[in-house]
């Protein structure tokens, strides 16, 4: 039996740690204060079972043992749903010890007698699950409570496991501080020491603590509804940071003070329209057209409408049909709206003999490098002429243009007829860059195959080494 008192502390050491009513907000307490042991109820003098072990629960001058000092301490854990368990350890001096000695001088009239045994020394290691009522009465002060548990006390020389059924009150200051008075009454349960059993007062102060508020908003993690970033109370614990009165969560524009009636967004027009939807936000318009007003009315909202003040249709962007040129062909099909041009050319002009004979002079002027793709090396005028041929083809804007290139005979057939095909390319894309439409251009290459001078001198081969530019019709006839 003495093995197993040894194995009931060691159990009751290892269930945890006790709460006095804390909660999930702070889980942790510790109390510590004086505590009272009264030996009365282990003398068994009186009659029946109730009167020998609980009669005179409050003879505190004649039968209590207070050590005039910090005597107990305790650490405490709740576990949820308003229990806590935890471990208390107090330490008492017996002065006043009750023993049944009805022949003795000065008995009461049970038979009682107390003496001081000397030193006496008083030691105790407790364990306890105990349940609190503070929810259940909605109390915010006063915490009544049961508790059960089981122990180990050192009696003197003697030691033995008890079991400890109790109940207290906690008077709670604050949130997180109180004062704690409670009784067990400790029943000894190894062999031979049922007459040691007693009760044990303790009144002390208890402080809570561990609650954990991780983005230390002063509301706990438990009741805070957005936990990881500081917030306000009135919206438990999630942030406003535009102070609309709108929870950032549920704000389309967290950033920026808005309506309820827009989610949070603001309207800075009037129009309805949130500005996050609305695409012209500082003027008001209609929701038909996302926010954007239509004021000549033709459906199409002024910031795309060609003629904002005047009423055309949508595939003449908003403008009326009118022909700028007065050549016959109304500017919504006319590729050249303010330049004349007849209708069988979509309104723009013709290439003519002069601007063609013009093409072919600036294009043979542009000289590649024997063998290459590049534009002869330290030929100032190379740019110049690419530039002047822009200038003509922009001219032309429905006009196709064929870039052909030529080599001299230097090289193989194959040779020359990708170099010819390479050299064509460079100057199409010389003029892409340039700002000529790419769908006017097509490039080929003829290779050696139509020199225009001796491939057997230097002079002859520089002057093969060319492009040509021929008009080959409008872009509305057909792809080439």
């Amino acid at each position: 039996m003495k093995h197993l008192n040894k194995l009931l502390v060691a159990v009751m050491m290892v269930m945890g740690l006790s709460s006095h009513a804390q909660d999930s907000n702070n889980p942790w307490a510790i109390s510590f204060g004086v505590n009272a042991v009264d030996t009365r109820t282990s003398s068994g003098a009186g009659h029946g079972f109730f009167d020998q072990h609980f009669s005179q629960p409050f003879a505190v001058k004649d039968n209590w043992n207070i050590l005039p000092s910090l005597s107990y301490i305790a650490v405490n854990r709740y576990v949820g749903h308003g229990f806590s368990v935890g471990l208390q350890g107090s330490v008492n001096k017996i002065d006043k010890l009750v023993t049944f000695a009805p022949t003795a001088p000065g008995h009461d009239n049970r038979g009682n007698i107390v003496t001081n045994p000397g030193d006496l020394m008083y030691y105790g290691i407790d364990a306890t699950v105990k349940y609190s009522f503070q929810e259940l009465i909605k109390s915010k002060v006063v915490d009544p409570s049961l508790s059960v548990g089981g122990g180990y006390t050192f009696f003197g020389d003697e030691s033995f496991g008890t079991v400890n059924p109790g109940a207290g009150v906690t008077f709670w200051f604050t949130d997180a501080i109180g004062l704690e008075l409670a009784t067990k009454y400790k029943w000894a349960v190894a062999d031979g020491q049922g007459d040691r059993s007693v009760f044990q007062h303790t009144a002390g102060l208890v402080f809570k603590f561990g609650g954990k508020d991780t983005d230390g908003d002063g509301i706990y993690d438990k009741d805070d509804a957005c936990p990881d970033v500081a917030g306000l109370k009135q919206f438990n614990g999630c942030p406003d940071t535009d102070g609309d009165g709108i929870v950032d969560a549920s704000d389309a524009c967290p950033d920026v003070f808005g309506l309820a009636a827009l989610n949070g967004c603001p309207d800075t027009d009037g129009d309805g329209i949130a500005d996050k939807d609305d695409a012209c936000p500082d003027v008001a318009g209609l929701a038909a057209l996302k926010g954007c007003p239509d004021t000549d009315g033709d459906g199409i909202a002024d910031k795309d409408d060609k003629c904002p003040t005047v009423a055309g249709p949508k595939e003449n962007g908003g403008c009326p049909f009118l022909d700028a040129d007065k050549d016959g062909v109304a500017d919504k099909d006319d590729d050249c709206p303010t330049v004349y041009g007849p209708a069988s050319n979509r309104g723009c002009p013709e290439v003519t003999s002069e601007a063609l004979e013009d093409l072919k002079v600036q294009a043979r002027a542009v000289y590649f490098n024997s063998g290459k793709a590049t534009f002869k090396t330290g030929d100032k005028e190379t740019p110049a002429r690419l530039d002047a041929i822009k200038e003509i083809l922009k001219n032309y804007p429905n006009a196709k243009f064929s870039i052909e290139g030529h080599t001299d005979s230097t090289g193989s057939v194959k040779i020359n007829q990708k170099l010819s095909e390479d050299r064509a390319a460079a100057v199409m894309n010389a003029l892409i860059e340039r700002g000529v439409n790419p769908e006017n251009l097509v490039s080929k290459g003829f290779g050696s195959t139509q020199p225009v001078a001796s491939n057997k001198t230097a002079a002859g081969k520089a002057q093969n080494r060319r492009t040509e530019i021929r008009h080959i019709g409008s872009k509305y006839q057909g792809k080439i």
